[in-house]
């Protein structure tokens, strides 16, 4: 080990220690003023999110090529970080709401944070498997983190039981994948697939079947269908800031790897995988739209949204075996990631401002009279509901742009015309919740807490404004580029 292993690492070595930390000094706070662990808890992230700033534009590679610094771990890096922020804020108050203040929350969301960013710089097929794990395994907990409610010990269950067979289909595409090429580093796959390594002749077949078998791991992680079946009651069991939070960042997560893998390793298989891909994408989009128009609880139906913006987000990916729109494509999906993060967690502090015990208050009907009662929250959930459509003046506009362009240019016009099609589908449930607001009678109880309010506000104007100056966080994407050491 040396010093430039260290220093690749800085942000995600302190992050794991101040985790680790944590759970020791959570043993000397009393039990209601768990409110110190999560101010410690953001102090570690807001730290490691400096270290990670200051890193920017370096690159380098550390652990014999094991794990790399570039544009691209960097940029997410601060997107995982910013997360946990979020996640801290929207649980800090819930959590003692709910009766469920426990301080092990705050270091199960630090080590799923260091989780994903092993997952950003991983460049090894073994490093990205312990990412996943590492990633994975606290939020089973998390997602049970409500017990003795039942729904959340089953939320908890049933993510962990897909999980591991997920991670089954990782494990057994990286052993073929292995076989294939006979390396790991996803630098020697990419040279045996061209036939410009020393090693023996490529079976690409065999390499072939090992990168479907990764992709259906990973389309497990961020529930592209058909591999999403435990989205909707995961996400409407589990507790709300561990879903806001799983949504965003585990989702995010999946994608780096995907496009790590893919962009990076498997250029060759470009002619297998990209109609893979392309009806990942459309079945994605189709299906997550579709069965979201049926449903009455706000969970669920942000689930089904969930696994739609998937499918979006997979264009971008259908297109990397395109030399020449590669680039535009990794900016793509990584633009429309913040855009998403934005969007969803103001969406899901809106939900947490209405939920109440026992599972109360989550049916969109909930939300009649919320324009008259509240209106400054009505007008946030009103911008969010717009931006995932992708509707103006918002974020959301701008980033199917991105993606639908990056589609076009890839030669994928039929992709491109399904996605604006499933999002006209989709101004129908979203733009029922903005409907039930303002012209349904009600008396909808919310709940007023600082950093609640501070994060649905703040996402809020973020998507807007954001929208008028978008070229600074695409330029920022675009330079945000996978390297090949």
């Amino acid at each position: 080990m040396t010093q430039s292993d260290l220093n690749t690492l800085l942000p995600l070595i302190f992050l794991t220690v101040w985790a680790c930390m944590l759970l020791l000094v959570d043993l000397f706070i009393p039990k209601g003023r768990k409110g110190w662990t999560a101010l410690i808890g953001a102090v570690g992230l807001a730290t490691a999110m400096g270290l990670t700033l200051a890193q920017a534009g370096q690159e380098n590679i550390a652990f014999s090529g094991m794990v790399v610094l570039d544009g691209f771990s960097s940029f997410l890096d601060v997107l995982f970080l910013g997360t946990g922020l979020l996640g801290i804020a929207l649980a800090y108050g819930y959590l003692r709401r709910m009766g469920i203040e426990r301080g092990e929350y705050y270091a199960l969301l630090l080590f799923s944070v260091t989780g994903m960013m092993l997952m950003a710089q991983a460049a090894d097929l073994i490093v990205i498997f312990l990412a996943l794990e590492l990633l994975s395994i606290p939020l089973y907990v998390l997602s049970a983190f409500a017990r003795p409610r039942l729904e959340s010990e089953e939320a908890g269950l049933k993510y962990f039981l897909l999980g591991a067979f997920s991670t089954g289909f990782v494990v057994y595409g990286i052993a073929l994948v292995f076989g294939a090429t006979g390396a790991t580093r996803l630098t020697e796959i990419v040279s045996a697939a061209a036939g410009s390594g020393s090693g023996p002749t490529v079976s690409l077949p065999l390499l072939g079947i090992g990168a479907a078998l990764i992709l259906v791991g990973f389309g497990f992680k961020v529930a592209a269908v058909p591999f999403h079946m435990w989205t909707p009651d995961v996400y409407q069991g589990a507790p709300t800031p561990v879903t806001s939070f799983m949504a965003v960042g585990a989702k995010a997560a999946g994608f780096a790897a995907l496009l790590r893998i893919f962009v990076t390793a498997l250029p060759a298989l470009e002619l297998e995988m990209v109609p893979v891909l392309w009806g990942l994408a459309a079945l994605t989009m189709l299906v997550g739209n579709l069965l979201a128009i049926s449903q009455t609880n706000i969970k669920r139906m942000l689930a089904y949204s969930s696994i739609a913006h998937a499918g979006y987000i997979l264009m971008a990916l259908a297109a990397y075996g395109k030399p020449l729109v590669s680039g535009d494509a990794v900016a793509s999906a990584l633009f429309y990631l913040v855009t998403y993060a934005l969007t969803s967690f103001g969406t899901w502090a809106v939900v947490i401002a209405l939920e109440k015990a026992e599972g109360k208050g989550l049916e969109i009907a909930d939300y009649a009279g919320l324009g008259r009662k509240r209106p400054l929250l009505a007008a946030a959930m009103t911008i969010f509901m717009l931006s995932l459509t992708g509707m103006p003046p918002t974020l959301g506009l701008v980033g199917k742009f991105y993606l639908f362009r990056t589609a076009i240019q890839g030669g994928f016009i039929g992709l491109a015309i399904i996605g604006v099609l499933t999002s006209l589908i989709s101004a129908y449930y979203y733009l029922r919740v903005v409907v039930t607001m303002y012209m349904r009678d009600g008396d909808p109880e919310t709940t007023r807490e600082p950093w609640l309010d501070f994060t649905w506000g703040l996402t809020a104007v973020g998507t807007v404004v954001l929208s008028f100056l978008p070229m600074a966080l695409f330029t920022w994407a675009s330079g945000a580029v996978l390297k090949l050491f």
